[in-house]
């Protein structure tokens, strides 16, 4: 059991731990595009916001906006306040927005309220209370029950109020107001010189200052928005790049695509078999990046119209956006080489996107390809050069536009093939500097040899798979792009009519190799035959002898025998005569004993 002090500690540490838990602040979400990613939730809840900068940066847009999508997203009505434009002014400008303000406000979801302030009201009363504009907020709050208001602009409500002191404490008075009636408010106001605001008061008294800047540089406006300061929460502290289009403001952060896109083991072809074959057999990942780089005329295009070919061929959707050819002329080409790219057109399988890069800047090129992916909702994408895109923006802001792209795609599983031209002689980094967050690297060359150009390619790198590292020759031809077998001869790569000449030379000389070794084929059977013909005739002339032999030694015999039966004849003609001898002999001695 525990002790009466250990309880007590435990309750103490308990109590402890609780105080440090740090609660989030509510927010409300704008509904803005990007917004939202930027402030981690929206903007501070039952608070006051600050929305400044010049003339045609988007503040009425964006306060409009906050509104419109509170009201039919997130259900919480709001009230537009204006000081300068009529309510009909308001609801004619953000029609082609595609904002309906009449139909909102007859369903009791937005209202609006145009004050209209004199001058020489202030001149005459000398005094300046907001205590009717209090009555006058209150009454239009509790009418539709609103959670938002928007007060455009602060300028022509303290336009004219020379003490700064009171303006500061009118300020105070105004967003403690608001606060104390829980409505999420947006003020906007006019940048001053030096200054946030005119007054430079505004910026100090709010809760959250988002900053609008409308740029041009180089001929190219660009809109960028800058969350100055966030009581209480964490933001994004980078100058963001947006828009304004038919949908309305759309921030596209590089903070706002975090690195947590899935990453598959599922393949995808490159339209080419052996450059598959490059790659393991079966092509690139799906939901990679694939860099096409080379100089004009190594095939890049014939490249990527190959990989597009082959994604409609599968059923999927290709987006093409082409940054230097029209739609037809690139049907066109590529029909030269067999890729029949206007069937899968014609099908819906494939989409053209062709423009020149001076048309929009970087930040509307970006935007058009977010919208033109979320209409056609392609699983590839083509962009055809990258390059081109340098001539609207430095390398730097093309670079950031490209990875927040190519982030995006990633998020989609949308496999990317970009194409990029680089200069004769250059180094292997790409102008742009895109190459490093590039998953796939293919590198294409035209080699200078005997007079002739030749195309070749290599894979410089493929993340997360083993891939081929030899040098290929390939040809463009009316069959579509064909890469020529490795032929190394002599310590060396030979391409182009070199290797030709190079595989008549070994031709010749395995031919020669071929005759010579049949020469001493030949040479070695005739000495085979000739051996065996001294074979044969001193077999013949041994024959001969042994014949030879054998008659003298059956003459021989012969005459051994007949040597022999003469020496009987005569030996018995000699026992003849000793036998009769010695019967005479005999026979006398016995008529003697008679």
């Amino acid at each position: 059991m525990l002790k009466k002090s250990s309880i007590k500690n435990i309750n103490k540490k308990n109590k402890t731990e609780k105080q440090d838990v740090k609660p989030d602040l509510a927010k409300s979400p704008t509904g803005i595009q990007g917004i939202d990613e930027i402030t981690f939730g929206g903007l501070p809840k039952g608070r006051t916001a600050l929305v400044c900068g010049g003339p045609g940066c988007g503040k009425t847009l964006f306060a409009m906006e906050f509104l419109v999508r509170g009201a039919t997203v997130f259900h919480e009505p709001g009230i537009f306040v204006t000081f300068e434009e009529t309510p009909e002014e308001l609801t004619s400008n953000f029609a082609s927005l595609g904002f309906d303000l009449n139909k909102l406000s007859a369903q009791k979801k937005i209202s609006f309220d145009h004050i209209h302030i004199e001058r020489t009201e202030i001149e005459v009363t000398g005094e300046y209370d907001l205590e009717g504009l209090f009555v006058r907020l209150g009454y239009l709050i509790d009418s539709i029950g609103a959670k938002r208001i928007v007060l455009d602009t602060l300028e022509s409500l303290f336009a004219h109020l020379p003490n700064e002191r009171i303006l500061r404490a009118e300020l105070r008075r105004l967003f403690r107001w608001l606060k104390k009636k829980g409505v999420t408010a947006i003020i906007t106001a006019e940048r001053g010189e030096g200054t946030l605001t005119r007054h430079g008061l505004e910026e100090y008294v709010s809760d959250c200052v988002v900053l609008l800047e409308h740029v041009v540089s180089e001929q190219t406006a660009t809109r960028r928005l800058r969350v100055v300061k966030y009581r209480g929460s964490l933001h994004g502290t980078n100058e963001y790049p947006f828009l304004i289009d038919s949908n309305g403001i759309s921030v596209l952060p590089i903070t706002s695509v975090e690195l947590k896109h899935e990453a598959t083991e599922e393949r995808i072809s490159t339209g080419i078999d052996r450059l598959d074959i490059m790659f393991g057999g079966k092509g690139y990942y799906v939901g990679s990046s694939i860099l096409v780089s080379g100089t004009a005329g190594t095939g890049k295009t014939s490249i990527a119209s190959h990989f597009a070919d082959s994604v409609c061929k599968n059923g999927q959707k290709c987006l093409y956006l082409a940054f230097e050819e029209s739609e037809k002329q690139i049907i066109r080409n590529m029909d030269s080489i067999g890729l029949n790219l206007g069937q899968w057109v014609k099908k819906g399988l494939l989409k053209f996107h062709a423009t020149r890069p001076t048309i929009y800047g970087l930040e509307m090129h970006l935007l058009s390809i977010y919208n033109l992916i979320h209409e056609f909702n392609p699983n590839a994408v083509v962009i055809d050069p990258i390059s081109n895109l340098v001539i609207t923006g430095n390398a730097k802001d093309v670079r950031s536009m490209l990875t927040r792209l190519i982030d995006f795609l990633k998020t989609r599983r949308i496999t990317a093939l970009l194409t990029n031209l680089t200069r004769p002689g250059g180094t292997e980094e790409t102008e742009i500097g895109v190459s490093s967050i590039a998953d796939t690297w293919l590198l294409l060359r035209n080699l200078e040899i005997g007079g002739e150009r030749n195309r070749t390619l290599y894979v410089l790198k493929s993340r997360g798979m083993g891939h081929s590292n030899q040098v290929r020759e390939f040809l463009i031809t009316d069959k579509g792009v064909k890469l020529q077998d490795v032929y190394i001869g002599k310590g060396q790569v030979f391409t182009g009519t070199a290797r030709v000449i190079q595989e008549a030379k070994d031709r010749e000389e395995a031919l020669a190799r071929e005759q010579e070794i049949e020469r001493k084929q030949r040479e070695l059977e005739r000495k085979r035959q000739f051996l065996e013909l001294q074979i044969a005739a001193l077999r013949l002339q041994y024959e001969a002898d042994a014949e030879e032999i054998d008659t003298v030694v059956a003459q021989e015999k012969t005459r051994e025998n007949i040597l022999t039966q003469d020496r009987r004849k005569l030996s018995e003609m000699r026992r003849s005569d000793t036998t009769s001898g010695l019967a005479k002999k005999n026979g006398g001695k016995k008529r003697n004993e008679r």
